[in-house]
């Protein structure tokens, strides 16, 4: 376990090292255990990352809150070495009450949590509708504020600015553009913005960020940032100084790995034998 400072003196660090932070979606043991031998400073776990091992396209299934809970033990059981962050559905029905939800995800082991799901990507429609009856972001706006209360490290998704302003007051520790579902590999999304739009979009919500708290940390996420080299674009463009990947670190690279894996194995040719006798 990492508490709230020093996993923010951990990213200082790193930072005035000019060394970007990286914060890596890890669903299962391996993918954790091989984030963090590859440096990663953080885990971040969702429910939603199981869906991308199953071989489909990123999504909620069953029980969001319960299924990262379950995820904690797998992850901490082969890496100690650096914080794992939880992703925390906030506008749950059947869990109500946050500070008991919080306390449960830190009795799991997470060091962090981070508002996800998040209707902040969803639309105003869902977003009013479940405003209605009280789930709404107004939900995440308060997870994010008890855990600042609790002393917890936060991760915040937004996708607007107004969103980045009420995270940032809320006491958010990092706020992180998120720009969409991210492109690439067999079941992505590839009608994602251009990279340059991504980072106009970024620079909006980080200054609307930036108004409220300038000692906030700013990530980014999604859409057309998928490949180490489009960070080095938003990087240079933008006050950013990370990337939270998911599946860019453990769905792309996989079906890569493994697809390159079998196509080798199944290019090795049988020998031509003259010399094999059966009785």
């Amino acid at each position: 376990m990492f508490d709230r400072a020093e996993i923010i003196s951990r990213i200082a660090a790193q930072v005035a090292d000019r060394k970007a932070i990286l914060a890596a979606a890890s669903s299962c043991g391996l993918v954790a255990k091989c984030a963090a031998l590859g440096g990663a400073d953080m885990l971040v776990v969702y429910s939603t990352g199981l869906s991308r091992l199953m071989g489909l396209p990123t999504s909620r299934i069953g029980d969001s809150n319960a299924r990262t809970l379950e995820l904690a033990a797998e992850i901490r059981n082969v890496v100690s070495s650096v914080p794992v962050i939880g992703g925390v559905e906030a506008w749950d029905p059947l869990r109500l009450d946050l500070d008991a939800l919080l306390d449960k995800f830190s009795a799991a082991g997470f060091s962090g949590v981070i508002n996800y799901p998040t209707i902040s990507t969803m639309g105003e429609k869902w977003r009013e509708r479940r405003g209605r009856v009280g789930l709404g972001f107004d939900r995440e706006i308060e997870l994010i504020a008890t855990a600042r209360k609790k002393n917890i490290f936060s991760l915040a998704y937004v996708a607007s600015p107004e969103d980045a302003k009420l995270m940032a007051s809320g006491g958010a520790d990092c706020i992180v553009p998120h720009v969409g579902a991210t492109r690439g590999g067999l079941v992505g999304h590839e009608d994602a913005q251009p990279i340059q739009e991504a980072i106009s979009r970024i620079n909006e919500i980080n200054a609307a960020a930036k108004a409220v708290r300038s000692d906030i940390i700013l990530l980014c996420h999604g859409g057309a940032i998928a490949e180490p080299r489009d960070t080095y674009e938003v990087y240079r463009s933008t006050e950013c100084v990370g990337f939270v990947g998911a599946s860019s670190i453990e769905r792309i690279p996989i079906e890569r790995a493994v697809k390159t894996a079998a196509e080798e194995f199944k290019a090795v040719p049988l020998p031509q034998r003259t010399d094999v006798h059966r009785e």
